[in-house]
Protein backbone atom coordinates (compact mmCIF):
# COMPACT_ATOMS: atom_id res chain seq x y z
CA UNK A 1 0.00 0.00 0.00
CA UNK A 2 1.37 3.41 -0.94
CA UNK A 3 1.95 6.21 1.56
CA UNK A 4 -1.03 8.25 0.29
CA UNK A 5 -3.48 5.39 0.66
CA UNK A 6 -2.03 4.47 4.06
CA UNK A 7 -2.37 8.06 5.29
CA UNK A 8 -5.94 8.25 4.00
CA UNK A 9 -6.82 5.04 5.84
CA UNK A 10 -5.32 6.35 9.09
CA UNK A 11 -7.17 9.66 8.65
CA UNK A 12 -10.45 7.80 8.12
CA UNK A 13 -9.93 5.71 11.25
CA UNK A 14 -8.96 8.78 13.29
CA UNK A 15 -12.12 10.60 12.16
CA UNK A 16 -14.28 7.61 13.09
CA UNK A 17 -12.76 7.45 16.55
CA UNK A 18 -13.11 11.19 17.07
CA UNK A 19 -16.66 11.77 15.86
CA UNK A 20 -18.52 8.49 16.39
CA UNK A 21 -20.69 8.23 19.46
CA UNK A 22 -20.37 5.00 21.32
CA UNK A 23 -22.97 3.55 23.64
CA UNK A 24 -21.19 2.79 26.88
CA UNK A 25 -22.90 0.81 29.61
CA UNK A 26 -21.53 2.70 32.61
CA UNK A 27 -23.32 0.57 35.20
CA UNK A 28 -21.72 -2.61 33.84
CA UNK A 29 -18.36 -0.86 33.73
CA UNK A 30 -18.76 0.26 37.33
CA UNK A 31 -19.65 -3.28 38.43
CA UNK A 32 -16.60 -4.66 36.66
CA UNK A 33 -14.11 -2.07 37.89
CA UNK A 34 -15.66 -1.09 41.21
CA UNK A 35 -14.47 -2.34 44.56
CA UNK A 36 -17.11 -3.34 47.04
CA UNK A 37 -16.26 -3.16 50.71
CA UNK A 38 -17.98 -6.46 51.51
CA UNK A 39 -15.89 -8.34 48.94
CA UNK A 40 -12.57 -9.41 50.37
CA UNK A 41 -9.59 -10.34 48.26
CA UNK A 42 -9.05 -14.08 48.30
CA UNK A 43 -5.71 -15.44 47.18
CA UNK A 44 -6.55 -18.75 45.56
CA UNK A 45 -2.87 -19.77 45.41
CA UNK A 46 -2.05 -19.00 49.06
CA UNK A 47 -2.47 -22.59 50.30
CA UNK A 48 -0.38 -24.16 47.56
CA UNK A 49 2.88 -22.29 48.19
CA UNK A 50 4.61 -21.46 51.42
CA UNK A 51 6.10 -18.06 52.07
CA UNK A 52 9.81 -17.54 51.40
CA UNK A 53 10.39 -16.77 55.09
CA UNK A 54 8.90 -20.12 56.08
CA UNK A 55 11.18 -22.08 53.71
CA UNK A 56 14.21 -21.57 55.94
CA UNK A 57 13.51 -24.07 58.70
CA UNK A 58 17.13 -24.65 59.72
CA UNK A 59 19.11 -21.45 60.19
CA UNK A 60 22.80 -21.44 59.31
CA UNK A 61 24.45 -21.09 62.69
CA UNK A 62 27.97 -21.48 64.04
CA UNK A 63 27.77 -25.30 63.69
CA UNK A 64 28.42 -25.01 59.94
CA UNK A 65 31.05 -22.26 60.21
Amino acid sequence: MGRGRQKAKHTKIARELKYDTYNVNYSALERELGHHSEDEYVDKWADQYSDEDEDETTPLSSSQA
